[in-house]
């Protein structure tokens, strides 16, 4: 029952967000402080679903200039736990296909964020140098998800090295972000726990060359897969120390 009511009231808060945001967005459309505005919006439903998203950003999280972000993938719960730490005139990248999402689609466009074919692994190099430009001609920073699909409860899995050679090429640092695990949420029970998201700090890809991108996608992953490991611990320990009380 709990969980019809909470996908119910889900639902209709997404609806009013998409249709709102995107009449709100046809004002400015394309404009990339869009995107975390509305990001903010969608994840307020962490509280509709019994979910208590705990934000760790160092002091040079904002102040890192245009960068390329990297979070693990997870599952859908990403849109209310990583969606909360989207700073402004950050962008997502994302499939041509979602465009056809009624409602959230349109939306997607009209915040500022990059769609690109995806699936046309031929084209891998122009999508690359498609992120470059865009990052150096908009003066914006992009959120990726390097694992490529997501983990649903895997643990993290290999990285993709796409983030990485537009990271080098462009000459952004890269800012590692990690989120624990959301597996375990269950829309029928009132409390979830926590979820923590834990931003690393930049990461400097200047000292790294094209032929050592490797070296650089894994030294983001071990960082990463250590944290990650950490945040789930400590959240572990939370969740025994409630049930004892």
């Amino acid at each position: 029952m709990l969980f019809i009511v909470r996908a119910i009231l889900a639902i209709l808060y997404g609806l009013l967000v998409c249709i709102l945001g995107s009449l709100y967005c046809l004002l400015s459309p394309r404009n990339p402080r869009h995107v975390a505005r509305f990001a903010h919006l969608i994840a307020r439903m962490s509280t509709l679903f019994g979910i208590k998203v705990e934000q760790r950003l160092p002091p040079e999280y904002s102040k890192c200039g245009h960068c390329i972000y990297i979070a693990n993938h997870q599952n859908n719960y990403d849109m209310v736990t990583t969606a909360k730490v989207v700073s402004p005139g950050t962008i997502t990248v994302g499939k041509k296909s979602l465009i056809w999402i009624p409602l959230f689609g349109p939306l997607y466009w009209l915040t500022g964020n990059l769609l690109i074919d995806r699936d046309n692994h031929k084209k891998a190099r122009s999508i690359i140098d498609q992120i470059v430009e865009y990052i150096k001609k908009n003066y914006i920073s992009i959120l990726m998800f390097p694992e490529g699909t997501r983990s649903r409860g895997r643990g993290l899995l290999p990285f993709k090295l796409g983030a990485f050679h537009a990271a080098i090429e462009a000459g952004v640092p890269i800012v590692p972000v990690c989120v624990s695990s959301t597996h375990h949420i269950d829309l029928n029970r009132w409390f979830n726990g926590w979820v923590i998201v834990e931003a690393l700090p930049p990461i400097d890809t200047r000292l790294y060359k094209k032929e050592n991108v490797r070296a650089l996608s894994d030294y983001c992953f071990n960082q990463m897969k250590e944290k990650i490991q950490a945040l789930d611990k400590q959240v572990e320990e939370r969740m025994t120390e409630l049930l004892k009380r």
